[in-house]
């Protein structure tokens, strides 16, 4: 017996697509998805002639309920759409598609209106670019997966849009990925205790000396192919920077209010495209809870026994809450917030943490402080990933606190590192850019090896300094990390430097004008800053040798066996390492995963002159004097009170 095939929709492309199926099952026309469903049918298309999101909308609703999968095709704007195949039960409906596909467009809000007034309105019964050969080439797409799908056959739109160009008749074909907060197939677990424990499991090395659990070569395999995709994709653009002197790649994070550019360093340009994917995936995780929908709400009063006490990871003082138009209220354990689970390893246990302190785009409005992606990490295992989370949150306080407290660093000689990569980097710095680079070893009482580094221009033009750090197991890598960072910001900046410098001309003499990440940096870029960092760069220092700085590099085959140490080393400084998992299922699909790490009484790195977070962060006073730097504890008064440079 044929199978019973509901087709759904008025207009030329129905009756295209009825005529060619007709002929091996049996077709039920219906006019609109409101008229009563054929029971034994099989399959459904919804057909357009024009864009209906009302009508996909109501498709969805009912073909789930019905237990029908079904497949849609319509005309937009001189593109007709295919796809994709929804299955009732199964993640990746046409609303999936739909959020996609207008999130990655140029003109995403100007979309984003137009489908809410045709959701109310109907919309057009008929595209201008709605041609009977555009149409026909559709017909015979949708015929064939019609057919596909009838036997069982793999379909080309399973988790696929194709793009018809209704002007050329050219056809392309784009994965998509679920949307997790989809309102119609988006499952996402309440976020809970039991969920949010973490028992270390082993996490072998990718090979010898490397810190990963997965190559770059095995992500290679799904990092393009699964999330970047001009027309569809979680990214949606990529770029090589030809002027950085190393081989930089960003890719863009598209969004709803403004799209979130992210940057891969390294020494391949094709290396550095993934990681600069890993970076948007990073940056999408951290922002706002994809992954688990937090369920928990109250005061700190309330929750006190089992949540974290906001105190401790450093608030603003009364001076700054009072500011005029300061976005932030001054703590109130009565005040009344969302929080999330996560794991303290001080206390062995899941622990509720304000969810704006996990996620950094959370409104304002519900928290104490501006909260940065500090501490946010992706990995290949979820030891991988809370290793380097630490790594940033020790890279950034080592920074801090050097600034805050004008540490005068030993100095470091690269060449003595016995890393040919490390001096090939150096010396291209000097000889394509015009600077000379500055490593200076910024390990504090944690022990873990931590670089501060700046960039010098040689030439009379351009951006004068440039600071930046890293933090690693192997000094090394720690040192090619901050000389990599370097390399970004070098030569890409010269012209906003010129076209702006009167602005931060105004910042040096006003420290109040620093208002965002790029302020500090480009403070720094006039040559009138540079004493500000006399402490740091005071001449006649003699260069300390690798050798003479830090000791020998852990060889553990198992990156488990450096995290537990790093944990380990901060228990008994009695900080503890409290984890967010914030890996959400676009993540889990390759078995990837993604954190927020807090280590409460660590200097947390801000950016803007206002939000600058010291209250209740005695470390700050007292590490100085614990290392030798200083004969006793500093006073407040004593730290430095200039904005930091870090870019």
């Amino acid at each position: 017996m044929s199978a019973v095939v509901a087709v759904v929709g008025e207009g030329v492309l129905a009756e295209l697509v009825c005529r060619e199926l007709s002929s091996e099952s049996r077709i039920v026309h219906l006019t609109t998805i409101r008229q009563e469903l054929p029971k034994d049918a099989e399959f459904a298309l919804v057909l357009n002639d024009a864009w209906h999101p009302a009508v996909h909308r109501e498709a969805e609703e009912k073909l789930q309920a019905a237990g029908i999968p079904w497949l849609r095709g319509f005309v937009s704007f001189g593109e007709g759409i295919i796809g994709p195949l929804v299955r009732p039960g199964q993640s990746g409906c046409s609303v999936c598609a739909d959020t996609r596909l207008l999130i990655a467009g140029r003109d995403r809000r100007e979309m984003w209106g137009l489908q809410q007034r045709f959701t109310e309105t109907g919309g057009i019964l008929s595209d201008t670019w709605a041609s009977r050969t555009g149409l026909l080439q559709m017909a015979h797409l949708l015929t064939a997966e019609a057919r596909n799908v009838l036997r069982r056959i793999r379909s080309h739109t399973e988790e696929r849009v194709v793009l018809v160009n209704l002007k050329t008749l050219n056809c392309s074909s784009h994965f998509f990925l679920p949307d997790p907060l989809c309102p119609i197939c988006g499952r996402l677990p309440a976020d809970s205790r039991d969920a949010a424990r973490i028992s270390l499991k082993p996490s072998p090395k990718a090979g010898e000396n490397i810190y990963r659990t997965r190559s770059l070569q095995e992500l290679k395999a799904f990092l393009a192919r699964d999330y970047l995709d001009y027309k569809i994709g979680f990214l949606n653009g990529k770029m090589l920077d030809l002027v950085s002197p190393l081989a930089d790649a960003t890719v863009n994070l598209p969004m709803l209010e403004q799209d979130e550019v992210t940057a891969g360093r390294t020494n391949s340009y094709a290396d550095s495209e993934l990681s600069a994917i890993l970076e948007g995936l990073e940056r999408y995780c951290g922002m706002a809870p994809r992954g688990k929908r937090p369920v928990v709400r109250g005061s700190y009063r309330q929750l006190a026994g089992e949540a974290l006490d906001p105190v401790t990871v450093g608030l603003y003082a009364k001076e700054q809450y009072e500011l005029p138009g300061f976005p932030f209220r001054p703590f109130d354990p009565d005040a009344e917030t969302d929080w999330v689970w996560g794991y303290s390893f001080g206390h062995g246990r899941p622990i509720l943490v304000p969810q704006w302190l996990a996620y950094y785009s959370s409104p304002c409005r519900h928290g104490f402080v501006y909260e940065t992606s500090n501490g946010c990490a992706l990995g290949g295992s979820l030891e991988e990933a809370i290793m380097y989370g630490m790594l940033e949150v020790v890279e950034r306080d080592s920074f801090l606190l050097t600034w805050y407290a004008q540490l005068p660093l030993p100095r470091l000689d690269p060449q003595s590192a016995g890393d040919r990569e490390l001096k090939l980097m150096v010396d291209r710095l000097r000889a394509v850019a015009g600077f000379d680079v500055l490593l200076f070893n910024a390990t504090m009482e944690n022990g873990i090896p931590s670089i501060w580094a700046v960039a010098k221009n040689r030439k009379p033009t351009g951006v004068n300094l440039i600071c930046a750090a890293g933090a690693h197991p192997d000094p090394v890598k720690a040192a090619k990390g901050a000389v990599h960072e370097l390399s970004g910001m070098m030569l890409t900046l010269d012209h906003k430097f010129e076209a702006n410098r009167d602005d931060y001309v105004r910042m040096l003499h006003d420290p109040s004008l620093v208002r965002g990440m790029e302020d500090h940096s480009m403070l720094y870029s006039l040559p009138e800053a540079e004493p500000r960092l006399h402490f740091l760069l005071e001449e006649n220092r003699p260069m300390r040798a690798f050798s003479q700085q830090f000791g020998p590099t852990p060889k553990h085959p198992d990156l488990t066996d450096d995290l537990k140490a790093m944990i380990g080393k901060f228990l008994r400084l009695h900080l503890d390492v409290i984890v967010v998992d914030q890996s959400t299922p676009e993540l889990r699909r390759n078995g990837l995963h993604c954190v927020k790490v807090l280590m409460p009484g660590m200097l947390p790195m801000t950016f803007g002159y206002h939000f600058t977070r010291l209250t209740g962060l005695e470390r700050a006073l007292r590490v100085p004097a614990e290392l030798g730097y200083t004969k006793r504890p500093l006073r407040p008064e004593e730290l430095n009170a200039h904005p930091h440079p870090f870019p």
